[in-house]
């Protein structure tokens, strides 16, 4: 089977990956947009801590955690192991009581069925500083041992590269789809006609505007993301867990003495691709807000994304209807690095005909 891929983040990487795997003659696209989420991204896999309550979108997001282990073994098979994943864990935060208690009624349930979420404990203020040492004094904070970060630029390529290991052919281009006798044809950027029998649609906030020409009115905006880096010269951050104070902003460190604060969520921003005064300050001060020991830092880049955001937080992918040959992977927001890796993969089982391994229908086209 011939599948064109067209983009390269978090959900097309993923899916081109297990497609390729499978043993699919795949071809991926990606005209790496600058602001691409992907790129920008910070990327937190700890599901068990967030505040939405949706059942059906907590499970997939949920899976999409469990399913890093797979994924980490699969690439490391694959020889791909520089991606900055490590289970640090996470540290859950408020400054208001009655919050932090909800939060800490929260994970309970949930890591009753998640083993992997590893034994949560509440730490006192003293304990939680130890393990974040700029975090604010007189903070209680919930430990979730399963928590992880993950560099999503560094995953996307890796998964790329990885799907090119399986045979897979990259290039980076831009394409048009037209219809043809009700089925998706793909044009590259010279206008040449390239074969397929399935063409996977998973260019993030720009997967509107490609879809557009066929008639379909694609729900998926971008929603701009300002996240900051900051470095702590000569501290070690390795180690430091990822910090959720409760609120849209989070905090977690690389290996490079970094330190990520994001983000904000700017909608019908459209694709502005700057670094605002009132972004830096909103990301700055809810950082020295959680993290005073911050202050001193220096500040070495602002990192630009633009999450493709749906109407709701589920993602939206599967089969186009009424248009042979098509499928879209998108909408994945601000859950996208925890979600994204999972979702690609039941899109690949749902292009390949293979039965996925959970129900798919609510996150249909």
């Amino acid at each position: 089977m011939r599948v064109i891929v067209i983009g390269g983040g978090m959900f097309g990487a993923s899916a081109a990956y297990q497609l390729a795997r499978s043993g699919a003659e795949v071809s991926i696209i990606d005209h790496v947009h600058p602001g691409k989420a992907t790129m920008a991204g910070a990327g937190i896999v700890c599901p068990w801590a967030t505040k939405i309550d949706d059942p059906e979108w907590y499970e997939m997001y949920a899976a999409g955690g469990r399913f890093y282990d797979q994924l980490v073994a699969m690439l490391a098979e694959d020889g791909e192991t520089e991606f900055g994943y490590r289970k640090v864990g996470a540290l859950v935060t408020s400054s208001d009581a009655a919050e932090l208690r909800s939060a800490g009624e929260r994970i309970a349930r949930r890591v009753g069925t998640a083993p992997e979420a590893g034994d949560v404990r509440l730490l006192t203020p003293k304990e939680a500083q130890g393990m974040f040492p700029v975090l604010r004094e007189g903070l209680e904070a919930y430990f979730i041992p399963g928590g992880a970060r993950v560099d999503a630029r560094l995953l996307s390529a890796a998964m790329v590269r990885a799907a090119v290991k399986h045979g897979a052919q990259y290039r980076n281009d831009y394409v048009t789809l037209e219809l043809a006798n009700g089925r998706v044809r793909c044009r590259d950027g010279r206008g040449q006609h390239l074969e397929a029998d399935e063409v996977v649609v998973a260019a993030g906030a720009w997967a509107s505007q490609i879809l557009e020409p066929l008639g379909i009115t694609h729900p998926v905006k971008p929603q701009k993301g300002q996240i900051i880096h900051l470095r702590l010269a000569g501290v070690a951050t390795a180690q430091w867990p990822v910090l959720l104070p409760m609120t849209s902003h989070y905090m977690l460190t690389f290996d490079d003495s970094r330190v990520v604060v994001g983000a904000t969520r700017e909608d019908d921003s459209g694709f502005d691709y700057r670094v605002t005064a009132a972004g830096q300050a909103e990301v700055l001060a809810a950082g020295m807000e959680i993290a005073p020991g911050l202050v001193n830092a220096e500040i070495i880049e602002t990192r630009i994304g633009f999450r493709p955001a749906g109407p709701t937080t589920k993602p939206i992918f599967g089969r186009i209807p009424g248009i042979e040959g098509l499928s879209v992977g998108n909408g994945l927001g601000a859950g996208g690095i925890s979600i994204g890796p999972f979702a690609g993969k039941l899109l690949a089982d749902i292009v390949s005909g293979r039965t996925p391994e959970m129900p798919v229908a609510a996150y249909a086209p």
